[in-house]
């Protein structure tokens, strides 16, 4: 099997299923209410909603860079707001849209050559292959985040 191969398996466990670590990415927001995405059951703690379009801002930009953009988020990109009159059909868009972002990094991987990923993602920044890893360990990061403030919120 080549890297890229499995890297792109990580990729989808991460996001989607068969995690080791225990719920994917996907799996721990399954079944989340806008009101459940919009807790704030600690203080000091990021919503789920916050996190979910966290997430999406760094897997869009992860593609940008595959395709060469120079990208770097701004602090308002990296935590954009939830939407104030978030209501399930915001969650459902975002929910979506975070699904869209993932099925095109990972069809943005199929333009990587396995001779690339020691590379820079771009000049200057760590390798596609260490950029790529670190998809993965930020969607299993912020899975279990999630998983957390569910249990906190009690939904």
């Amino acid at each position: 099997m080549k890297e890229i191969d499995r890297i792109r398996d990580q990729l989808k466990r991460a996001f989607e299923s068969d995690a080791w670590h225990g719920p994917s990415l996907t799996e721990a927001l399954s079944g989340l209410t806008a009101e459940a995405a919009g807790a704030r059951p600690l203080a000091k703690a990021h919503t789920i909603w916050e996190i979910l379009l966290h997430v999406l801002a760094d897997i869009e930009s992860v593609s940008a860079r595959l395709k060469g953009e120079r990208r770097t988020l701004s602090p308002e990109e990296d935590w954009p707001p939830p939407p104030a009159d978030g209501d399930e059909e915001a969650l459902k868009a975002d929910l979506n849209r975070l699904r869209e972002v993932h099925e095109q990094l990972m069809h943005d991987l199929s333009d990587v050559k396995e001779s690339a990923l020691d590379s820079p993602i771009v000049e200057g920044s760590s390798s596609i292959y260490v950029t790529l890893h670190g998809v993965v360990q930020h969607n299993v990061y912020h899975a279990g985040q999630i998983v957390l403030l569910r249990k906190a919120a009690e939904l």
